[in-house]
């Protein structure tokens, strides 16, 4: 699918959808539950189905009533999945839902579309061994497709999680093992995601100690108990409005955010209202007004998912800007620091690649043939490029939206965006 994308004045009030790290937790602690579970407001995208099909296929019951999802969960014993898991587009259920397998009695095996198949495992997998299950690469690459074979024990474990996804599958699945399990980590990056985690843990009361993100220490022979949550909005879904809103001067309100969560993108406000946006706080509103933006040098490594609208928003920004210290944004679904680096090129954009980051400086974009790489957040951020370029920008591969933000070009077209869609 192509998605055409001329300049236009752009503004509104957004209802941000429901988050996508909280909507699949969520199903997993349901999963993982004794008991009936209620999930509220949950995310429904193509990533959040692929984690109800991973759970599903361990043995829980999901239901999907109006607006929630009501899951009956398999508790510490998942049951041997009947055929292949498939996790689609979806890193974060594959982290999970690997771990999850191995609490079981049996071999699950592991699949995904041709990104998922690119994306690395290797330390997860070996921390799987490390903790008393087995765990492979088909093709001896530490990535899927993958195979598992329970039961975990629990232990000790070194893990390099160079996505934060790792540990977190661990956090989660660990306090159902027989015995207390120790992780030590040798390297952390975006840290709030495990923070995201370890508010699920607290609200679920397990015990666990965390001493400076360097060592983990989780006590064994824990259950969960079943939930009745309201999922909380996107931040990461918030950030293409925001990053709207800064560069072309107009403004918007976000609703259904709360500057509370854990959420490591939250800090984007932030960030643009230091390079001049202007910022206010209304309850669980977020009213977001461009401004003249200065650039600034920006660590990204807790927000490497904000890097490709960070990278648009350099190029309306005075001066330069400079997203350093994510290098794990090379391991996404694309290599969105090279492709955002190609691609703003194309529009004219001054940008340079660095090992961990970008560098750009203000330019003036053109509108022109995109393509998207079937990345969900190269797609948008170039949809918002291409609402502040002269001309018309096609971007490929569109349909990359739905495995995160189904409804983000209907959204822009309600709010006064010249944008469609076409095969």
């Amino acid at each position: 699918m192509l998605l055409k994308v001329r300049k236009s004045k752009v503004k509104g009030n957004i209802r941000i959808p429901g988050s996508k790290s909280h909507t699949i937790r969520a199903l997993f602690f349901a999963s993982l539950a004794g008991g009936k579970s209620e999930i509220r407001s949950p995310l429904i995208s193509d990533d959040a189905l692929s984690a109800v099909a991973v759970c599903k296929a361990l043995g829980a019951k999901i239901e999907k009533q109006d607006d929630k999802y009501i899951v009956e969960g398999f508790g510490k014993e998942p049951v041997i999945p009947e055929d292949v898991i498939n996790v689609g587009n979806s890193g974060t259920t594959l982290r999970f839902g690997v771990m999850t397998a191995a609490l079981g009695d049996g071999c699950s095996v592991f699949t995904g579309d041709w990104q998922i198949r690119q994306r690395p495992l290797g330390p997860l997998l070996c921390a799987i061994n490390n903790l008393g299950a087995e765990a492979y690469s088909t093709r001896n690459n530490g990535k899927a497709p993958v195979v598992v074979k329970g039961k975990l024990k629990g232990g000790k474990t070194e893990l390099d999680s160079v996505t934060s996804q790792y540990l977190s599958s661990i956090l989660i699945n660990s306090p159902l093992l027989p015995l207390d399990t120790e992780v030590i980590v040798t390297r952390l990056n975006e840290v709030p995601y495990v923070d995201i985690t370890l508010w699920w843990l607290d609200k679920l009361g397990i015990k666990y100690e965390n001493h400076g993100y360097k060592t983990f220490y989780i006590r064994g022979g824990q259950e969960y108990k079943p939930l009745n949550v309201t999922i909380p909005g996107d931040f990461s879904s918030a950030t293409f409005f925001a990053v709207q809103a800064a560069i072309s001067g107009e403004e918007f309100v976000l609703d259904n955010l709360d500057m509370t969560d854990p959420q490591g993108d939250k800090t984007v406000f932030a960030i643009l209202e230091d390079m001049g946006a202007k910022v206010k706080v209304e309850g669980k509103s977020v009213r977001i007004k461009g401004c003249e933006l200065v650039g600034r040098e920006i660590d990204m490594n807790a927000i490497p998912d904000a890097l490709p609208a960070m990278a648009v928003a350099g190029c309306f920004a005075k001066g330069e800007t400079r997203l350093v210290n994510v290098p794990q944004a090379r391991i996404k679904e694309t290599d969105r620091i090279h492709v955002m680096c190609e691609q703003l090129r194309k529009m004219g954009a001054d940008v340079m690649e660095l090992e961990d980051g970008l560098v750009i400086r203000e330019s003036k974009l053109k509108g022109c043939k995109l393509e998207g790489y079937g990345d969900h957040r190269i797609v948008m951020s170039l949809a918002i490029a291409g609402l502040n370029a002269e001309g018309e920008t096609i971007i490929d591969t569109a349909e990359a939206v739905n495995v995160t933000f189904p409804e983000f070009i209907s959204f822009l077209s309600q709010c006064g965006a010249d944008i469609s869609t076409c095969e």
